[in-house]
């Protein structure tokens, strides 16, 4: 057991500890000298709290079995006993009380001296595991905040190389098609995207309002590559826009509906995109066109964002991906409402 507790700590939590030694210990209240040993014993006693934190804490570093380190205070706090009374002899012959030491008489009556210092070594035991617990608790709890950035990074850095491998499939694909217009127009938009989400500075996340212009700067690709075939509607209120969200959590929901829903379709395709409020929580939704069973809603955007959320939010958070009635498929988020100055 390796602790830090200040030593101030234990001594000041066993001042009351001494109090009650030098009262109970010692010579009655009518005694017209009992200020004068209280005095000495309270003094006494005090003065032996220091060497005895330090060694507890001497074999608490070295890591002693408990019973060993009983063992060894309860002999030390008993030979400090008795050198407490020979001071008390000692105070008495000075007032003219005795007139030589009894050391006959040196361990009779030690009962309250010595349980007042074992009782401080409890104190200053259960002081020291309290507060090395307490580190153990901060330092897992900084152990699991550091696991759960790392696996959201991770996850977080999953989304580009996924998008860029579908975009650059894209791409070779009107190549291939001859369509070299659109293959360089899509190449401006990519480029245009990877800047943005390549000078993003590391949050988890961030304002609806920011997550809303990525969204855009990647719609623009999908403009270029199925033009007409996509009809897009967004809606997000004025009311929602610094709300936080996760970083790039609807571009791979946009790109799961597109891939999977619209673009395997011959006729044009429609994309609806809403946020709105709903009291303490933000509402999230992206319905698509699409063929079933075209798009399960498994692929590896939609596995991605729903990780994301489950690390960020916990069981505040709900994903639902599912075939509405009218043939279309959803996918509906409910999260915290937390604005974006609250967050930071």
């Amino acid at each position: 057991m390796k602790v830090e507790t200040p030593l101030l700590v234990p001594v000041l939590a066993a001042l009351p500890v001494c109090a009650c030694m030098a009262i109970l210990g010692l010579p009655a209240f009518s005694h017209q000298h009992g200020a004068a040993f209280r005095t000495l014993y309270f003094l006494a006693c005090l003065a032996w709290l220091m060497p005895l934190a330090l060694l507890q804490r001497a074999m608490w570093r070295r890591e002693w079995p408990w019973l060993r380190m009983a063992l060894v205070l309860l002999l030390a706090s008993y030979a400090m006993s008795v050198l407490n009374a020979v001071l008390g002899q000692r105070l008495a012959i000075s007032l003219g009380l005795e007139t030589e030491y009894r050391w006959s008489e040196l361990v009779e009556g030690l009962d309250g001296c010595w349980l007042a210092l074992i009782a401080f070594c409890a104190v200053h035991a259960v002081a020291g595991y309290y507060l090395s617990l307490q580190q153990v608790r901060l330092h897992l709890a900084q152990a699991q905040s550091a696991a759960r950035d790392a696996e959201l990074r991770a996850l977080r850095l999953q989304v580009n190389p996924h998008f860029l491998f579908n975009s650059l499939n894209a791409i070779s694909a009107l190549v291939a098609a001859q369509s070299n217009r659109e293959a360089n127009r899509m190449l401006a938009c990519v480029s245009d995207f990877l800047r943005a989400t390549l000078a993003h500075d590391g949050r988890h996340e961030h304002a609806l309002a920011e997550e809303l212009a990525l969204l855009d700067a990647y719609l623009e690709i999908e403009k270029a590559r199925l033009g007409e075939r996509l009809r897009l509607t967004m809606k997000a209120g004025p009311d929602v826009l610094e709300a936080v969200v996760p970083y790039l959590m609807l571009q791979p929901l946009v790109e799961n509906a597109i891939r999977h829903g619209i673009a395997p379709l011959a006729a044009p395709g429609r994309l609806d995109i809403r946020v709105e409020r709903q009291d303490a929580r933000l509402l999230v939704e992206v319905h698509n066109d699409g063929l079933a069973p075209a798009q399960a809603g498994s692929g590896i955007g939609l596995a991605n964002v729903r990780e994301r959320l489950r690390h960020l939010y916990g069981a505040e958070q709900q994903v639902e991906a599912a075939w509405d009635e009218d043939g279309r498929f959803g996918v509906r988020i409910a999260m915290p409402l937390r604005a974006a100055e609250a967050a930071a």
